[in-house]
This record gives C-alpha cells, sequence and structure tokens, in this order.
C-alpha cells in the first residue's frame, strides 16, 4: 500500500504488540498517522510489505496501548504513605480525615501536579477521577490525560436532594466547557453516605443522558451489616459525624439489592470495588450490565483483603482497573494493579489482566477509541523496552514481569489542552462533616 504524498504514517515494528481487545501479537506492527490515529496493524510480516515508504520504529520490546486507571482519588495525593492501612476501613477513614483537615492547599496542588505526572508517565491515557473541588482537571488536560470526573455528592440531610438538582443542572454545561476530553458526571459517594433520593436522582439522570456514574459498593463488610441489619460499626460511625444519622431507615437489603432497589445497577453504572460481594451477587451485577472496577492494591492497603476476582470472572464480568488514591496506594500505575493479580491469581492469563487495564477501563469509562490498538482508534500507543523479548512466547507476561521498567510514549492519544481554570471554580457540594 502506498501512502498518499504529504501523508507522514509512520510504523511501529515491536517483538510483541498487545492490542487490549484481543489476541496479543508476537511480531507486530502498527501503522500510525501524525496524530497517532491507528491505521492498520497486524504481524509485521504482512504490515510492513503492504506499506511501502513510512519509516519504521523498532522496539525490542513490548508496545501497548494507553492505559486507563478506571477509579482514582487524584485530590488525596497530599496524604501520599501517611494513612496507615491494615485495621479496617474505618480506622482508615479517620486517620484520612484527620489529616486532610491539616493539608495546605499550595501542598495539595504541588501533589496534584506530581501525580498528574506520574499517570503520564505510567502511560495513562484516561483515568476516572472521582471529585470533591474539580482541582485536579486543569492538571489532566495539560496533560492530554482524558476520562471522567465523577463528582461526589455526601450527605443524608433532605438539602442533599436540591444540591444534587443544582449539580445535574450543571451537568451538560460542565461538559461543553471542557471539549471532549472530559465528562462531568455527579455521583453518589455510597449507598449509606449519600442520601437514597439523591442516589435514585443521579442514577436516573445518567440514564437518561447516556452516561455512566460511579458508586463505591460491596466494599468492606461493615457496609453490609448495617444495609442489611441497620446496625454494626458504619451505623456507630455515622452518628458520631454525620447530621440526621439518627434519622436512617436503613433498607434491610444487600448492598447490591438495595442499589438495584434505587435504580443503580445497568449499564449506567460503575460499580467500584465488590471486595465483599458474593458470588449470587455478582451474577445479578453481571445480569444488569453495570460495569466493575476493582482496585486491589487499595483494598489490601485498607483492609487485608482482595476483590473476588474469580468470582467475578465466573460470573461473566469484565472488571476494569484502578487505583484509588495514594492515601491507599503506594502508586497510580494501573499496570501494578495487573501485576498484583497476577501474583495473587496465577491462573488468570495475563493478557486477560492487561486487558483490564486497558480496554476494558476504556469500555468502563465510555471511551470506545482508547484501551485497543484498532484501525481508526487512537488510544496513544507505549512502549517497555525489553532486550531479548522477541525470545518470549507470551508479551502480557513478559510486560508484568517488567512492571517497573521505565515506558515512552510512542503515539500521544490526545492534545494537551491549556488551562481552563474558568470552569474548575465552581464550590463544591458540602461533605456533611465527612
Amino acid at each position: 500500500m502506498m501512502h498518499a504524498p504529504g501523508v507522514a504514517a509512520r510504523i511501529v515494528h515491536a517483538d510483541h504488540v498487545l492490542l487490549g481487545d484481543s489476541a496479543p501479537l508476537r511480531d507486530g506492527a502498527v501503522v500510525l498517522s501524525p496524530d497517532g490515529t491507528v491505521l492498520d496493524v497486524g504481524r509485521a510480516d504482512e504490515i510492513r510489505p503492504r506499506h511501502a515508504g513510512p519509516p519504521v520504529e523498532r522496539i525490542e520490546g513490548i508496545a501497548f496501548p494507553g492505559l486507563i486507571n478506571a477509579h482514582a482519588h487524584l485530590e488525596l495525593s497530599a496524604l501520599r504513605g501517611r494513612v496507615p492501612g491494615g485495621r479496617g476501613f474505618l480506622p482508615w477513614v479517620d486517620a484520612l480525615l484527620a489529616l486532610r483537615l491539616d493539608a495546605a492547599p499550595e501542598e495539595s496542588d504541588e501533589a496534584l501536579e506530581q501525580a498528574a505526572s506520574e499517570l503520564h508517565a505510567f502511560g495513562t491515557a484516561a483515568v476516572g477521577e472521582v471529585t470533591n473541588s474539580l482541582a485536579a482537571v486543569d492538571h489532566l488536560l495539560r496533560r492530554g490525560i482524558q476520562g471522567s470526573i465523577f463528582y461526589e455528592i455526601f450527605g443524608i440531610g433532605a438539602d442533599v436532594v436540591t444540591r444534587t438538582e443544582a449539580m445535574l443542572a450543571a451537568q451538560g454545561e460542565r461538559t461543553k466547557a471542557w471539549g471532549p476530553a472530559l465528562t462531568y458526571v455527579p455521583t453518589a459517594h455510597t449507598l449509606h453516605t449519600t442520601r437514597a433520593d439523591a442516589v435514585r436522582k443521579i442514577a436516573q439522570h445518567a440514564k437518561h443522558e447516556g452516561l455512566r456514574t460511579s458508586l463505591h459498593l460491596a466494599e468492606h463488610a461493615a457496609e453490609r451489616r448495617a444495609l442489611e441489619h441497620g446496625d454494626g460499626p458504619v451505623t456507630d460511625w455515622l452518628r458520631g459525624r454525620v447530621r440526621g444519622a439518627t434519622d436512617i431507615v436503613w433498607p434491610k437489603q444487600s448492598p447490591i439489592a438495595y442499589a438495584d432497589a434505587l435504580g443503580a445497577l445497568g449499564p449506567h453504572m460503575l460499580l467500584v470495588h465488590l471486595t465483599d460481594a458474593r458470588p449470587e451477587e455478582l451474577q445479578h451485577v453481571a445480569g444488569s450490565g453495570a460495569k466493575v472496577v476493582l482496585c486491589p492494591r487499595s483494598n489490601l492497603h485498607i483492609e487485608g483483603l482482595l476483590p473476588p476476582l474469580l468470582a467475578v470472572r465466573a460470573a461473566g464480568i469484565e472488571p476494569a482497573l484502578g487505583t484509588d488514591s495514594l492515601a491507599s496506594n503506594a502508586s497510580l500505575d494501573v499496570l501494578a494493579e495487573a501485576r498484583a493479580l497476577a501474583d495473587r491469581f496465577p491462573t488468570v492469563p495475563a493478557a486477560e489482566l492487561v486487558r483490564m487495564a486497558t480496554y476494558h477501563g476504556a469500555q468502563a469509562l465510555g471511551r470506545p477509541h482508547l484501551g485497543r490498538i484498532a484501525r481508526g482508534a487512537r488510544p496513544g500507543i507505549v512502549a517497555v523496552d525489553v532486550p531479548g523479548a522477541a525470545q518470549s512466547t507470551d508479551g502480557a507476561a513478559l510486560l508484568l514481569r517488567h512492571v517497573k521498567a521505565p515506558r515512552r510514549w510512542l503515539a500521544a492519544a490526545a492534545a494537551p489542552i491549556a488551562s481552563i481554570a474558568s470552569v474548575t471554580s465552581t464550590a463544591s457540594v458540602p461533605s456533611e462533616g465527612l
């Protein structure tokens, strides 16, 4: 295939090309347009002969699509390494809240800048950022990182419904101001820290507008105890911190059943953690079409538990991966999440774990042009140099073994965007003391 004059296509030829949405290629090649759009992809011995003329960049190692970190809390980056874990969720939250109150604004902004730089250096093309202030937006746009900005709504008082309606009304305007790179989506925190009427409105809005909103769900056993029995550590904790907590009418339902009752299951939902979900509940989630994000290293830090990956797979769920925050994780590298799962679930194919960090994440955030190296997509292409990589028969396993190796961008997923501070200054929704 000859290329038209002036069209500066180029070819990336790597020992292994991980496609994201299908089986990896050994000795593969990708033809890229100047803006990083994939023009062709396949085995090198097929691609190179039919594309005459473009320069070839030979990679001794692995090429893969930009990573998707489907659940992060960048605003907590100033708490890196400062919040001890291992004592359970509520003690971790108490320690986090005490430290966050003392964080200076300039310290938080500097930490956000560093966090966004690290995301880019890890090869992250998109992120699902959960926010209370929109503080990370400029930092992401300046690095060309796409994704969803999940604006979290807390509170159980009656006024939360009014504030939720105001946030939902601003959704279209905010997203339009940011352009195609980022989508603004109001989101509930949990089923026990966001008023039920507000959860229902948020879910209805997402479904009606064709959006996907986020919800922390079935994260720990104390959450289940509160929802199913109306007692336990969570109810005691709320009574000590949240105005109106004594008036809560507990549903006496499991987390999954209660989410369903509120309209918070379905293709419009992104369910995060599910660490405490049971096999029959995961079947219910799968049947609803909801997307799922697992955060294994964060769960290990906080409670010493892993998400039930084998049961998730058995239910037919194709999970994405997220790092959660630097208050509960050592880094924002979503590929390290895949490696953590590989270490503990050795029967799960490495290619599937890499897919969780790429294509499944893109699906979770509704970004079909990302996470996969396919004709017409612009996923961003990342490389890891591994001498002798051609001798390996499994490029995905090789990548996970070299998760600490430096990565470099071969093609960007999106161009950086200048600061748009004027659209990130909206006051946050009050948190009712959380």
